[in-house]
């Protein structure tokens, strides 16, 4: 995906993807194949749980592209278990576009993520020291086994 969208317009693209899935949730869940083959309920929970948890956020698009950030990875995992398991359920052409289908959403989302990448980490603070590379600590063991302190006597 090459071309830019403002945060606004990133959360309704995404909005128009989830309702592809969300469809896809729908066959799945209300197909009698699923009663022979519980493993498919996994796509259909994945995609309620990445629905739900974005749509609060709907009016706050840093917010939704932070959570859709935490959520893809289950859903992409779904969504490659959901390509395994489908055809071992039914070869019908139904289950095959919702693979398709399933796959499409997720690659989509993911280019909508790429544009919008996470922010950097704070920086580190002043007072942040480096492990020590070489060298004993204060409070370490010289080599003769007798202790070494910042404020011992000699």
């Amino acid at each position: 995906m090459s071309e830019e969208l403002s945060p606004a317009e990133a959360v309704a693209r995404c909005q128009i993807i989830l309702a592809h899935a969300w469809m896809v949730r729908t066959f799945v869940k209300h197909s009698d194949v699923t009663e022979d083959f519980p493993e498919l309920m996994g796509i259909v929970r994945s995609v309620f749980d990445t629905a739900r948890s974005l749509e609060s956020r709907v009016e706050d698009p840093k917010a939704y592209i932070h959570q859709l950030r935490k959520k893809i990875g289950k859903l992409r995992a779904a969504a490659a278990k959901f390509r395994h398991d489908a055809p071992h359920a039914s070869d019908h052409t139904n289950f095959k576009q919702a693979v398709i289908s399933m796959d499409g959403c997720v690659a989509e989302l993911e280019g909508i993520l790429a544009l919008f990448p996470p922010p950097a980490p704070p920086p580190l603070p002043r007072s942040f020291r480096p492990a020590a590379v070489s060298g004993t600590l204060e409070g370490s063991s010289d080599s003769d086994g007798a202790e070494q302190t910042a404020e011992s006597d000699e």
